[in-house]
């Protein structure tokens, strides 16, 4: 695969994307390109060419909110314990620009701007998706080796054990 950007959720099933966490019952965790507020992830649909939550019949769509709770579950505890100025977790399913189905987990802190603290994270500055300085990369290391671990720990835990 050329550019596994180009086909996220085809790179995941190949095991090309380099952002994968963990692959779970019906969605890959992966963390986010971009980390300007540290423990973004998403879940990103197993099943080629859905691209909205009601693409998928009733049994996979409720497995797959299944993983998308373990993953923001996993994103608070790594994040709470990695910042004490932690705050929530906000998750979204949008698929406005990316016509595959995705939740985004995003962790906030006491620390953003306080004109931005109870806002959507999308009134951030767009510059924020190309900006260097927010890139994923082996600066987050850590980070991504505590989600992983994080999420194989709840996979593994009786709360979140879910048959459909």
């Amino acid at each position: 695969m050329s550019d596994w950007r180009s086909d996220r959720v085809g790179s995941a099933l190949a095991g090309e994307n380099p952002t994968v966490l963990a692959e779970l019952d019906q969605s890959f965790a992966v963390i986010g390109d971009v980390q300007w507020l540290p423990g973004y992830s998403l879940a990103l649909t197993k099943v080629p060419g859905v691209d909205r939550l009601s693409d998928l019949p009733r049994a996979q769509r409720i497995g797959y909110l299944a993983d998308v709770d373990l993953l923001a579950s996993a994103v608070e505890v790594v994040c709470r314990r990695r910042d004490g100025a932690f705050r929530r977790v906000n998750v979204g399913i949008l698929g406005n620009a990316d016509a595959f189905l995705h939740a985004h987990i995003w962790p906030r802190y006491d620390w953003e701007p306080e004109a931005l603290l109870t806002k959507p994270v999308w009134l951030y500055p767009s510059a924020n998706w190309s900006d260097p300085r927010h890139a994923v990369g082996a600066a987050h290391d850590g980070l991504r080796s505590d989600l992983a671990a994080e999420i194989a720990l709840s996979r593994n835990s009786a709360e979140f054990r879910f048959n459909v």
